[in-house]
């Protein structure tokens, strides 16, 4: 069976999220994963679905028709049904500090240079304690490859937070393990 990845953005109001199943529903679809946000106002969302592939083109017209209610909608078709690449081991990383350009760069392209995969990546800025700026927070899910160690990874991203004034720490499962 088909599935599709579904992309939405548009202003925030509520609503939003029920046009959306209402849609799949309609169209025999099976709402199998989401991430949606609130950010500055707008509306933010991924849909995974899973659709007979007779219904693929109604639930993708069905789709776009909520372009009428001011969300714009992006559907990619993945008819190929490809194994979730979950070899290698996950990972959870939190990251806190000063917030300053740069710092999501500079984290991923550690990650990237060890193959690692960010499976999702959470970020935000919160004012400092007693007016202090802004402080920069991220949570990351990973998958490291095989073969990399996460003493390694740690290792580099704790040199990373060191230029950064960055403090990394594992999730607790995966301290226990290190």
């Amino acid at each position: 069976m088909p599935s599709l990845v579904v992309t939405l953005v548009g202003s925030d109001r509520p609503g939003l999220v029920g046009s959306v199943s209402d849609v799949v529903q309609k169209h025999n679809g099976n709402w199998l994963e989401s991430r949606m946000a609130r950010l500055a106002g707008q509306f933010a969302g991924i849909v995974l679905i899973e659709v007979p592939e007779t219904d693929t083109e109604a639930l993708i017209g069905g789709l776009n028709l909520l372009s009428n209610q001011g969300l714009k909608v992006v559907t990619e078709l993945d008819t190929t049904r490809v194994a979730d690449a979950s070899a290698g081991r996950e990972w959870s990383v939190d990251v806190v500090g000063n917030d300053r350009p740069g710092i999501v760069r500079e984290l991923t392209r550690v990650l990237a240079s060890h193959d690692v995969n960010v499976e999702e990546l959470t970020t935000e800025c919160i004012d400092a304690p007693h007016g202090g700026g802004h402080i920069f927070k991220a949570q990351a899910q990973l998958r490291l490859p095989e073969g990399l160690t996460t003493d390694l990874l740690q290792d580099e991203l704790e040199r990373l937070a060191t230029d950064l004034m960055i403090d990394f720490t594992a999730a607790e499962d995966d301290i226990k393990a290190l």
